[in-house]
């Protein structure tokens, strides 16, 4: 066996001191059992669970398995291993398919612990081989707790089974994981889940595999979070050994893990029982062994491996904070497409009160039947007799009940708004639509607007026509030409008003008006200036008209309710970006002060 890195002097001693740097000078001293730390993860813990990502954008997937694997790591590793720093050090084997994981951790333990052969995957669910002495700590299930302990082989990749091997001394445990890049999904996701948990990773790859990418990318992620590594080149051809030995070296300096010992294994037999001759793992072997027998060296790799972790925790948090306000701002942008919509529904509702459009038609004929006949002013008292002669004397025909004009003002108000709420629903599904989140949320009813709208919208004009009439009999309870009881003069004024709303904003007729109505507006305004005077008849079309706005707008936005009931339950809390960003740097805080490395190194 062939060593890189000179690991049998220096047995799991990394140069701490080189990539912590001193301690901070303001921390106050602490020590590695300061209940700050773990108090500060229990709330990292807390805030990263309530994190959620609901809205469909590209970030939001990537940031669920973020917090999903940093939730699994303080629950299988962080936590555990800070409540008890002395517990046995764990190594991880990883690596990828065939590599020799299984048989070269039967080999350092003496037994035939792990299944092997040519069947992929081999190992389907993880095993763990420690000392007898140790047993008790790995059973307890402290470190791992999402896996059910088991004495015997499983299929079931959701079990740790454990196995006691006596050739293995006291403090030290090795985990066999499934491959890194198995044609199993459950088992890739359980291989990262446990090299999360190592204090130690060993990784195993081939003279044939060293080169492939996806080892690569996880050296890298286990070296920026400080994971100890140790490397193992196996299967390697007598006659090529300096030359890949010499460019796997290459590789690990420009990763930055040139420190880390490489373990090169030739090509070789196994005996009967599948284990690799003593003569090539006799090198590792005792250097693991050098490790296990030396508390402080196993010390320096395990709190190394935690201050690592723990340090990577601030970014990864950081990056879940970003997702979260991304989250945020696009259901905002939901909320604003269909605010957006319903906006320009309520502005067209407006216009049609102030071009005239709606005195055309059926409402136009009724109220010039409605005014011609005389019925109007019959109700009203003598001193504006001489105003009614000559605007009566301007319209001839059948008299008409004034129901039919209430009936006609109805009715096209009605037709405007199912109109504009039906374009309003179709431009805010537009919207939705064309946004990824927005698409997701949508359901078929959203493109028309609610079923019960046209009833709605109903209830609404009749409400508002009494509430003009009531507006018309608070108005003119002190007018002489109008007596308390006298119901019909009360109507017949309300519908003049609503005619009123219909001409123009400020209730002065434009020419085109005036060419529409036949002179019709003028003869209303007339009249109501007659009754109540100039500045009344403002008064009156203006809080009519304000009225009549304000039920629409109340119409509108319980149509807009529809789409953004939906954007509020997958909107998440306005605090999580903040709630992460503020539990992470108190674990950034805790972690300094707890000095896990202590500034120096521990050889």
């Amino acid at each position: 066996m062939t060593t890189h890195g000179d690991p049998a002097t220096q047995p799991g001693a990394p140069d701490v001191a080189a990539r912590t740097g001193p301690p901070d000078a303001e921390d106050p001293p602490a020590t590695a059992g300061d209940e700050s730390l773990p108090g500060a993860l229990t709330a990292l813990r807390a805030a990263i669970g309530a994190a959620l990502f609901p809205l469909a954008l590209p970030s939001a997937e990537a940031a669920r398995r973020a917090a999903d694997g940093l939730t699994a790591q303080l629950d299988d590793y962080l936590l555990p291993r800070l409540a008890r720093l002395d517990a046995p050090l764990l190594v991880v084997v990883g690596g990828s398919t065939g590599a020799g994981k299984s048989t070269l951790v039967n080999s350092l333990v003496k037994a035939r612990v792990s299944a092997a052969g040519v069947l992929r995957p081999t190992t389907r669910s993880p095993v763990l081989v420690c000392s007898p002495a140790d047993s008790s700590w790995f059973r307890q299930g402290e470190l791992l707790p999402g896996l059910t302990r088991t004495n015997e082989p499983s299929e079931d990749p959701r079990t740790l089974q454990l196995v006691a091997a006596p050739a293995l001394p006291p403090g030290l445990a090795f985990l066999d994981a499934p491959d890194i890049d198995s044609v199993v999904d459950a088992n890739r996701a359980l291989a990262g889940q446990l090299l999360a948990a190592a204090d130690l990773w060993l990784f195993v790859t081939t003279a044939a595999r060293y080169a492939d990418a996806v080892p690569w990318e996880l050296l890298r992620s286990a070296r920026a979070r400080g994971t100890v590594i140790a490397m193992v080149l196996d299967r390697v051809p007598p006659e090529a050994t300096d030359e890949i030995t010499a460019h796997l070296s290459e590789m690990l300096a420009e990763q930055g893990l040139g420190q880390a010992p490489l373990f090169v294994l030739p090509e070789t037999w196994v005996d009967g029982q599948g284990l690799l001759p003593e003569r090539v793992t006799a090198p590792m072997a005792d250097w693991f062994a050098r490790l296990a027998a030396d508390a402080g060296a196993r010390a320096a790799v395990v709190r190394q491996t935690l201050d690592g972790a723990l340090a990577a925790l601030h970014p990864a948090v950081e990056g879940l904070a970003d997702a979260a306000e991304e989250q945020l701002t696009a259901a905002d942008a939901l909320d604003e497409r269909v605010r957006a919509a319903y906006r320009s529904a309520h502005r067209t509702v407006e216009q049609g009160l102030s071009d005239g459009r709606l005195l055309r038609g059926e409402v136009l004929a009724r109220w010039q039947e409605f005014v011609g006949t005389g019925e109007f002013f019959r109700t009203l008292e003598a001193r504006i007799g001489r105003l009614r002669d000559r605007v009566v004397a301007a319209f001839t025909g059948r008299p008409a009940p004034a129901a039919e004009l209430r009936t006609a003002i109805e009715s096209q108000l009605v037709t405007l708004l199912r109109g504009v709420a039906a374009e309003a629903a179709e431009q805010a599904y537009t919207g939705w639509k064309a946004h990824p989140a927005g698409a997701a949320l949508l359901e078929p009813d959203l493109a028309h607007p609610g079923a019960d709208l046209p009833a709605r919208a109903e209830r609404l004009v009749r409400d508002w026509q009494r509430g003009v009439l009531d507006l018309v009999r608070k108005e003119g309870g002190d007018k002489r030409f109008v007596a308390r009881t006298a119901a019909y003069a009360v109507n017949a004024t309300g519908l003049a008003v609503m005619i009123a709303v219909f001409a123009s904003t400020a209730f002065i007729p434009t020419g085109l008006e005036v060419a529409t109505g036949a002179g019709t507006t003028v003869a209303a305004q007339a009249v109501l200036q007659a009754i109540f005077g100039d500045q009344a008849v403002r008064t009156l079309a203006t809080r009519a008209r304000a009225d009549l706005l304000e039920r629409v707008r109340s119409l509108l936005d319980d149509e807009a309710g529809r789409y953004l009931a939906l954007s509020a339950a997958a909107r998440p809390g306005p605090e999580t970006a903040e709630a992460l960003r503020t539990a992470a740097g108190r674990v950034e805080t805790a972690r300094r002060r707890s000095r896990l490395t202590g500034g120096g190194s521990a050889t």
